[in-house]
């Protein structure tokens, strides 16, 4: 399957795509030094919700996805230098809506969840 949605996304900060099937994606996002909030390695939360955002728009796949709300859950901190693997399943697909849920994990410890709502539309959002 190939990927139709955000083709040109920064790889280096929110993941790459390494499974691609109808309805679900995985997203691997290798967190680096200068993801830390601080000295200890801490990465802030904002590079883990990117690559699970990014992993919802990929499990759509769809070029005119784009979220609309979203609900989610820190569960566990990440420590630069974690592989962090995104595992996105569309839920529920009502007209242009499209509700995705996704789970990310460091080994095979759940660090993140959360609901994405996107919306499928039929032109870029930018040209509406």
């Amino acid at each position: 399957m190939q990927l139709n949605t955000h083709l040109n996304i920064n790889t280096s900060l929110c993941g790459k795509v390494i499974k691609l099937e109808e309805n679900y994606a995985e997203v691997l996002l290798h967190t680096t030094q200068q993801m830390s909030t601080d000295t200890q390695g801490l990465v802030h939360g904002g590079f883990i919700f990117g690559a699970a955002d990014y992993a919802a728009m990929s499990a759509v796949n769809d070029p005119y996805v784009v979220l609309g709300a979203s609900s989610s859950k820190f569960i566990a901190p990440v420590k630069s230098g974690d592989a962090v693997l995104c595992k996105a399943t569309v839920m529920a697909i009502k007209g242009k809506k499209v509700e995705v849920s996704v789970a990310a994990f460091v080994h095979d410890k759940l660090v993140f969840e959360g609901n994405f709502t996107t919306f499928v539309l039929t032109t870029h959002v930018l040209s509406q």
